[in-house]
């Protein structure tokens, strides 16, 4: 293997001699990183092209997972396709499943190509996201730009790329309770005996909510479950009643958090109706759109997701419906000077006068977030956005719920199934239901939940479970434009094998 040498200015013997021990395994030459990059390429092609002959997914080795679990850091340095070679034989058969087209489990999608090369490149770079003057900062304020308008935003609307859902979550109410509060919560935090702040959302709410309100300190009890109706949207006289109610009781709501499609059932709650509500009330609206939202591009759901410009903060995902590699996350808050004052926080040594053509450049994303260190996460989300361009986009999302649709309508009118209605977005939630099963819910439960775990291990296709008024069900989530009208079909048939 050639390398090049560190040595390019005149060193003494003894600096020589210090820093040799250093130079081995830096810097390779450009050919031998074109022949490491050609060879991880032929690798990256090789296993998204042949995914759909393989199982969809397969559980890791145990023989493996002792050898991981037990072993010491490396003392010495291994060769790059010594390297590569162990991957492709200990990690690279054991994926998670997602980019199969027959995973129809979580909100997991196959990565954008195009993200994959951004990915490679963003670390080529390798930039601190934090602010500055540089390129990746700007390709990020696009990246917002766009979602901005794309929901309907107003121009003064700040955001953030982050990690995903959780994060957006954590940031977008962290900003509500700041600016909802009633006082300095930055400086006198919640030690005061009358602070008794108060958040709301139906059962169908993502976890990661009640995660982020027991981290800011409010507790789990004073998130408060909203009636929803027999889609699984949220009723807003039962919030309107149970604001009102708090009000009464001494406590000062604070922000509302609707679905614009839950991860369970892609139930959209109505979000024009909860809108006015919180305008009566004055309380801050926040928004899940981390799976749903990118569904305003198509033409079914423009409309029920149009109120998505009424909120005061909104979460998108573009690693789950945008097909993005994670990690990718969006999160905007409305008013930019509630996001600055809830978190900015600035040292001496990174102060800046926010001229453009200066080193600093525009405020920094440090001050509208949690995090100072921060990735390169928006060249990937820009460079699939730029290759699909929004009738991509439309195209691919409105495949998958075509797609659900067709195992729906297959669903209900064989005999021997149940399904959930209505049908919403690209999830389907279904259950074996053979008619000697159907007055036992206990013995039906426990039928298909030995049906899940037969058809998670068989390879064939891959479903998750889920539960609904205390019943489970079979669920199948398409996000992955891959996926095919018979893979769609062959569900119903992998289940009835699984059932004997």
């Amino acid at each position: 293997m050639t390398y090049v040498s560190m040595n390019e200015f005149p060193v003494s013997k003894k600096d020589k001699a210090d820093s040799s021990r250093f130079e081995p395994r830096w810097r390779l030459s450009a050919d031998e990183i074109r022949r490491v990059g050609y060879r991880t390429v032929d690798m990256i092609a090789d296993y998204l092209t042949t995914l759909p002959q393989k199982p969809v997914f397969r559980p890791f080795s145990p023989k493996l997972a002792a050898k991981y679990l037990n072993s010491k850091p490396p003392e010495s340095g291994q060769d790059p396709d010594e390297l590569l070679a162990t991957f492709a034989r200990e990690i690279l058969p054991y994926p998670f499943g997602n980019g199969h087209p027959r995973f129809f489990a979580w909100v997991n999608s196959p990565p954008a190509v195009l993200g994959i090369f951004a990915e490679a490149l963003a670390a080529t770079m390798n930039p601190s996201c934090a602010g500055g003057n540089h390129a990746a900062v700007y390709v990020e304020r696009e990246i917002i730009n766009w979602f901005r308008q794309i929901v309907g935003f107003p121009h003064e609307a700040m955001g953030l790329l982050v990690s995903g859902g959780s994060m957006a979550a954590l940031t977008a109410l962290a900003v509500a309770r700041h600016v909802q509060c009633g006082y300095d919560i930055r400086t006198h935090g919640l030690q005061r005996p009358s602070t008794q702040l108060r958040f709301y959302r139906t059962t169908e709410g993502h976890g990661c909510h009640q995660k982020a309100i027991e981290l800011m300190g409010i507790g789990s009890e004073n998130l408060r479950s909203i009636e929803h109706d027999r889609s699984l949207r949220m009723i807003p006289s039962a919030l309107d009643g149970a604001i009102r109610e708090d009000r009464q009781r001494g406590f000062t709501p604070i922000a509302v958090i609707a679905s614009a499609g839950s991860v369970n059932a892609g139930a959209i709650d109505p979000l024009d109706e909860i809108a006015d509500v919180c305008a009566h009330y004055k309380v801050w609206l926040h928004v899940d759109g981390a799976y749903g939202a990118p569904a305003i591009l198509t033409t079914q759901y423009v409309k029920q997701l149009s109120g998505l410009s009424r909120a005061d903060s909104l979460a998108l995902d573009p690693h789950k419906w945008l097909y993005v590699p994670v990690e990718a996350g969006v999160v905007l808050v409305r008013n930019a000077r509630h996001m600055r004052a809830t978190f900015s926080l600035v040292p001496p040594y990174l102060q800046t006068d926010g001229k453009v053509d200066g080193v600093g450049g525009l405020p920094w994303f440090s001050e509208y977030g949690l995090q100072q260190s921060r990735g390169f996460r928006a060249l990937k989300v820009w460079m699939a956005l730029r290759y699909q361009g929004l009738t991509g986009y439309r195209n691919l999302i409105e495949h998958d719920i075509m797609l659900a649709k067709r195992l729906f309508k297959s669903l209900r009118a064989a005999v021997d199934f149940d399904v959930f209605e209505p049908q919403s977005l690209s999830i389907v939630c279904f259950r074996y239901a053979p008619s000697h099963l159907t007055r036992d819910r206990d013995a039906m439960d426990a039928v298909n939940k030995a049906i899940l775990e037969k058809v998670q291990l068989g390879g064939r296709i891959f479903l998750s479970g889920t539960t609904f008024e205390k019943s489970f069900w079979l669920r199948a989530c398409i996000v992955n434009p891959g996926t095919t009208v018979q893979d769609v079909e062959s569900i119903i048939d992998v289940v009835r094998k699984a059932a004997t």
